[in-house]
């Protein structure tokens, strides 16, 4: 097989199936981690919640980029500790203090973005109520 410019991209490949591919896998990823992480599915009634919440206190624009950014940053780092998870789960089943400290790790950077999403919904939601 002949290879292309860069040394490694076959020339056969469709450099447009190949993203078309790449998104497939990513949105797998995101129904993986619905249907296997229950503080996922808390996370996103949290975040259906606080939308209800700024369309009916008609928040101000940089409100809403705030809370989307919050709600963002709590999702993905659910999503990354979901994948530290999967991923010692598959190196070992048994106890390890290296994997138990990269999960508690992952863990710990989720409830920094929970709780810090929580501080924002606080400081634009409190006034208005």
């Amino acid at each position: 097989m002949r290879s292309g410019v860069c040394g490694w991209i076959p020339f056969e490949m469709n450099p447009l199936k190949k993203r078309i591919k790449s998104f497939e896998y990513a949105f797998k990823g995101i129904l993986i981690l619905f249907k296997t992480q229950p503080n996922a599915i808390i996370h996103l009634c949290a975040a259906v919640s606080v939308v209800v919440l700024g369309i009916v206190y008609s928040v101000s624009l940089v409100e809403w980029l705030f809370l989307v950014f919050s709600i963002a940053l709590v999702m993905v780092a659910e999503a990354i500790n979901s994948s530290i998870e999967f991923l010692g789960d598959a190196v070992s089943r048994e106890e390890n203090e290296w994997i138990g400290k990269s999960k508690d790790l992952g863990a710990g950077a989720v409830l920094l973005a929970a709780i810090f999403a929580t501080i924002v919904g606080l400081i634009i939601f409190l006034p208005k109520f």
